[in-house]
């Protein structure tokens, strides 16, 4: 009888606490949290996809831990294009983080497989609807091409970065050109006259 009674007094607790959670809202953040959890139990990507179309990465100087003032050395790359130019993620994962700071401006970080996080500054602005959660492929864009944060009076690029449990890592040898998209011919599927009994 105390067994059935501890049962009912868990299950019912239980079932308040996902009351509660469905309630506020809380479900969502403990789903996004899950998802995470379960990126740090896969391999990191060891080829990321440039984050800008029609930029080769051949075309990309390296700026990893160029001096930057007299007390930091840069953490990623600089990828020069237009103001404007879509600013796509460089793999698949979720928008961990979208916000601004003083050194980045607006930037929206996506965390991939490994935990790795993958961190992109300066935007101009952000891609309609990105927010924290989303599911990103490496067809999502998250952004546009700018010069906010630290890169005001400079020309517009992106600044992108990658970094471990243990800090930055140069993205530059991981990243790889953008295959093209192909065209395909389309083929209709095969008709077939279905007879009906009169």
């Amino acid at each position: 009888m105390r067994l059935v009674r501890r049962l009912l007094k868990v299950s019912v607790v239980v079932a308040v606490i996902f009351l509660l959670l469905a309630v506020t809202g809380a479900s969502d953040t403990l789903r996004f949290y899950a998802r995470v959890a379960k990126l740090y139990t896969q391999d990191p990507d060891t080829r990321l996809a440039m984050p800008l179309e029609q930029i080769s990465r051949k075309d990309v100087a390296d700026t990893w831990q160029a001096p930057r003032g007299t007390d930091r050395r840069h953490e990623g790359q600089d990828i020069f294009a237009p103001k404007g130019t879509p600013i796509l993620s460089a793999t698949n994962g979720y928008v961990y983080k979208v916000g601004e700071n003083n050194l980045g401006g607006q930037t929206v970080s996506v965390i991939g497989a490994g935990g790795r996080v993958y961190y992109y500054a300066h935007l101009d602005r952000y891609a309609k609807g990105i927010e924290v959660g989303n599911r990103v492929t490496t067809r999502t864009v998250l952004g546009y091409v700018g010069t906010t944060g630290n890169a005001q009076g400079t020309p517009p690029h992106l600044h992108f970065g990658v970094y471990t449990m243990t800090g930055a890592i140069n993205p530059l040898p991981l990243l790889t050109d953008r295959v093209a998209p192909t065209v395909t011919r389309e083929t209709k599927p095969n008709n077939r006259l279905l007879s009906r009994k009169a």
